[in-house]
């Protein structure tokens, strides 16, 4: 009799799983390289000393809000109702106009305490990018009023607008309200 070769095509099938999977690993890494980084700004800060220090900010933030609010003057707020039916809480931001924007935060004491001179900061940004971070610093108080003016503002969507207030001794203040440009 004569002998029959069968013929096996899994050593094949093994080459094949290992050529695909070394090219969608390849397609992988290449991808997620073309993807850029964003530090998040939590805070005002990067969000590693947000994370090692957050018993302490809460401390410091909560001694300033003893004696002292921050409270956003002059826009005009709306309040979100798209869904109805949604067990989703109603949230309110602020509508921001196409190009210069101004700012004027109100320092309200709650018993008579007063600052001297604080270091005050403002930062607009986009939640997931830095690219379009508008960063002031050293913005000084007038008569119980922090303005910032001359704020660019071109690209439609949502933003952050957040306020940072550190104090001689060692207190901080912080605001933060969603915003959108339609």
């Amino acid at each position: 009799m004569a002998k029959v070769k069968e013929k096996t095509y899994w050593p094949h099938m093994i080459v094949g799983f290992i050529f695909g999977a070394v090219i969608l690993g390849y397609w992988t890494i290449k991808a997620a390289s073309s993807m850029p980084v964003q530090e998040s700004n939590v805070m005002m800060q990067k969000y590693q000393l947000v994370d090692i220090n957050i018993n302490e900010l809460t401390v410091k933030r909560e001694a300033f809000e003893q004696e002292f609010a921050i409270e956003l003057l002059d826009k005009k707020i709306i309040i979100n109702e798209d869904n109805q039916h949604s067990n989703q809480r109603k949230f309110e931001y602020l509508a921001l106009n196409e190009g210069k924007n101004s700012f004027k935060f109100l320092l309200k004491s709650k018993n008579g305490a007063s600052l001297k001179q604080p270091k005050v900061s403002f930062l607009l940004t986009r939640p997931h990018t830095r690219v379009d971070d508008q960063y002031l610093k050293d913005i000084t108080l007038k008569e119980g009023h922090f303005i910032i003016n001359d704020v660019e503002i071109s690209k439609k969507g949502r933003y952050v607008v957040q306020l940072r207030i550190d104090t001689q001794d060692g207190r901080i203040g912080y605001f933060e309200q969603d915003a959108y440009l339609n």
